[in-house]
């Protein structure tokens, strides 16, 4: 078991020798495949719910508890970014308290937001709350651009006075007005940082075309439950009337759907049966059609997926796009089940530009993709068979991890620390389904 995040490392980060690629732990992922996997697992609490609902703790001096906290590098990450500026955190188990009463910085510097473009979240809540913010333009994973200028747009619609000096975004505003903002494209950590930014902004704001996604319902909930006034989250008109001060409060976070959908494709792609508890369906209506549509077995419960494989599952096509639709974060998943069902599938990614590097280490494993721009081209193979790849994101990671277990033989991931950035103890939990995996040097 990975040992649990800390938030307790206070030590100032420009003080500290600037983390290298050397630094990144080197573990890797062994998998010995052919086994189908059955049985019960629990599904973690969301990553991308957790991080903007950890940022939007700046917004009040009150304690705020969140409860069902993923054991993930992103959260820890952003737990040192809280503590550095000030914030006091403390974590057990699943459960974290987090008190900002007293910041003696607003600013959230390259060496932790280069590792994690969520960190961008922090720029809303602070300069709502302080009046000044200094934030690092992000970093993350290397699956094409995703521009911060909606960000900066609407926060200026907000009468922020923002620039950029020396690759940090620095902000400043007396109070934030409220404002209409029309977002030239559906960016949900574009809408988070606006909505948090609104709550404590004089007036009324509205964002249109605003992300659908449930994660950004979440963070909503958890800022109604410490006093904002918010409707309409979860369409794409979203309404904040400001009020003067938010107050603590006790939140739950959503259960992680792109895990869900990931360990459903694994069960899947090995023929295997298993159920899992801690989520719902109704987080991935898109994704759960299209695996029925590969001929799996799936039952809803109220807590819980149920997924019955067949013996050989027939390939479907998919095109990603924003909420409700399809999700990014799980096409590369469904390439790698696609790789080992019967028929031809298109895959067509309208997301993301760059998002297509695991079709070459799933050829390695003997996959049939052919890509052609945003388009990829699947041919279902009979029989995978184990290799050494290396996971160059953390999706990608994902798909390679289902191939292996599909695989006949050995498969060594390597760069596995993309996987630890946005799933809790997955060795441990596939494990437990019956998957022969072990973490290595």
């Amino acid at each position: 078991m990975p040992d649990a995040p800390r938030f307790f490392d206070t030590r100032p980060v420009r003080a500290a020798r600037r983390p290298g690629r050397d630094d990144l732990p080197m573990d890797k992922l062994r998998i010995t495949g052919g086994t189908p996997l059955a049985g019960e697992v629990g599904v973690a609490g969301a990553k991308n719910a957790a991080l903007p609902i950890l940022a939007a703790t700046l917004l009040t001096a009150d304690e705020v508890v969140l409860e069902n906290v993923p054991q993930l590098a992103d959260i820890t990450t952003m737990g040192r970014l809280l503590a550095g500026m000030g914030a006091r955190l403390s974590r057990e188990g699943n459960r974290v308290v987090a008190r900002a009463d007293v910041i003696g910085s607003a600013e959230a510097p390259y060496e932790l937001v280069k590792t994690m473009r969520a960190s961008i979240l922090v720029l809303g809540p602070l300069l709502a709350r302080f009046g000044q913010a200094r934030v690092s333009l992000p970093g993350g994973c290397a699956i094409g651009a995703r521009p911060v200028d909606q960000h900066i747009r609407g926060l200026r619609a907000l009468g922020a006075r923002l620039q950029i000096e020396h690759g940090y975004i620095v902000a400043e505003a007396a109070r934030l007005k409220g404002a209409r903002i029309v977002t030239d494209m559906v960016t949900v950590t574009g809408t988070e940082n606006l909505m948090m930014a609104a709550c404590l902004a004089d007036g009324e704001t509205v964002i249109e075309n605003a992300a659908r996604e449930p994660e950004v319902v979440d963070l909503a909930n958890c800022l109604v439950a410490m006093g904002a006034n918010i409707s309409g989250a979860g369409t794409d008109v979203i309404r904040i009337r400001g009020v003067e001060r938010l107050q603590g409060t006790t939140h739950r976070i959503m259960p992680d759907r792109i895990e869900t959908g990931t360990y459903l494709c694994a069960a899947a792609a090995t023929g295997g049966e298993v159920r899992l508890t801690h989520t719902a369906g109704s987080y991935l209506d898109s994704v759960i059609d299209k695996l029925m549509d590969t001929g799996c077995e799936i039952v809803l419960e109220r807590d819980a997926i149920r997924l019955k494989a067949p013996q050989r599952l027939n390939a479907v096509s998919i095109r990603t796009a924003p909420y409700p639709a399809f999700p990014t974060d799980m096409q590369a998943q469904f390439m790698a089940i696609n790789a080992v069902a019967e028929g031809t599938a298109v895959i067509r990614e309208t997301i993301f530009e760059n998002r297509f590097m695991h079709a070459v280490e799933l050829i390695r494993l003997g996959a049939d993709i052919k890509i052609d721009g945003n388009t990829a081209f699947v041919k279902g193979v009979a029989q995978l068979d184990g290799a050494t790849v290396m996971a160059t994101d953390l999706r990608a990671s994902a798909s390679l991890v289902i191939a292996g277990l599909a695989a006949r033989g050995e498969t060594l991931i390597e760069r596995i620390y993309h996987l630890d950035r946005g799933y809790e103890q997955m060795e441990q939990k596939l494990a437990a389904l019956g998957a022969r995996v072990k973490r290595v040097k």
